[in-house]
């Protein structure tokens, strides 16, 4: 059985250096629609839909990363490319089932100017992420609303796609500071996220009916309360 409960998570690479290569050379390329998500998007949305309870079939988590169909150069380049980002989303599920965390592919650092650190790879990831997120709110935030909101809050910063609607958190995520310490909490709060998505929601203790033996217990445990 695996364990999903370990006291230490390891950090462990979705995809080997060589297939992550490919993915950002082609993502790169004039062979996708400017639209597409850059190998840090997908890496974030792969991550998330990992996380998520709702499962996405292979055209659709394509049609999101790639907006229209790659100009792919030969049939076997297209293999390859799909082959690694369905395996990236396969190994996620793998980490997070083991109890482990996904090493992020980029530095977690914020050392540049303003207008640089827009571009930064953990805000890309971020807004990827975020996506995910947005495919299934629902189901993300469903009846542990608080706890998951709190646990998206660094995610939802450093994205930049609140930065309108919510000065303050965009003001947060511009220093570069804050915006590392936030970084360096990501590969965490997604094992955090994984586990809470698969909590048990603890249902209410039922109400004894008057004149029921059980309604005055003498102190007796109702169960286990709710892993967060």
């Amino acid at each position: 059985m695996n364990d999903i409960t370990a006291d230490t998570p390891q950090s462990v690479p979705l995809l080997e250096d060589d297939r992550l290569d490919a993915l950002f050379e082609f993502l790169d390329s004039e062979r996708v629609s400017e639209e597409a998500l850059d190998l840090f998007g997908v890496h974030g949305l792969l991550t998330a839909l990992a996380i998520s309870t709702v499962s996405h079939d292979r055209d659709e988590r394509h049609a999101l990363i790639f907006d229209t169909t790659p100009d792919f150069e030969s049939d076997q380049q297209r293999r390859e490319i799909l082959d690694a980002l369905d395996a990236l989303l396969v190994n996620a599920v793998e980490v997070f089932e083991n109890g482990n965390i996904p090493d992020l592919p980029f530095d977690l650092e914020f050392e540049g100017s303003e207008e640089e650190n827009e571009e930064h790879p953990v805000r890309l990831w971020c807004a990827g992420f975020m996506e995910g997120v947005f495919l299934d709110e629902a189901a993300w935030f469903g009846a542990q609303e608080e706890t998951a909101a709190e646990l998206l809050l660094p995610f939802m910063t450093l994205s930049g796609l609140f930065d309108e609607e919510d000065p303050e958190l965009a003001a947060l995520g511009q220093q570069p500071t804050e915006a590392t310490r936030l970084a360096g909490q990501l590969a965490e709060l997604t094992l955090d996220l994984y586990l809470l998505q698969r909590a048990p929601v603890e249902k209410p203790a039922p109400t004894p009916s008057k004149g029921s033996k059980g309604a005055k217990g003498k102190g007796k445990s109702r169960g286990p309360g709710k892993r967060q």
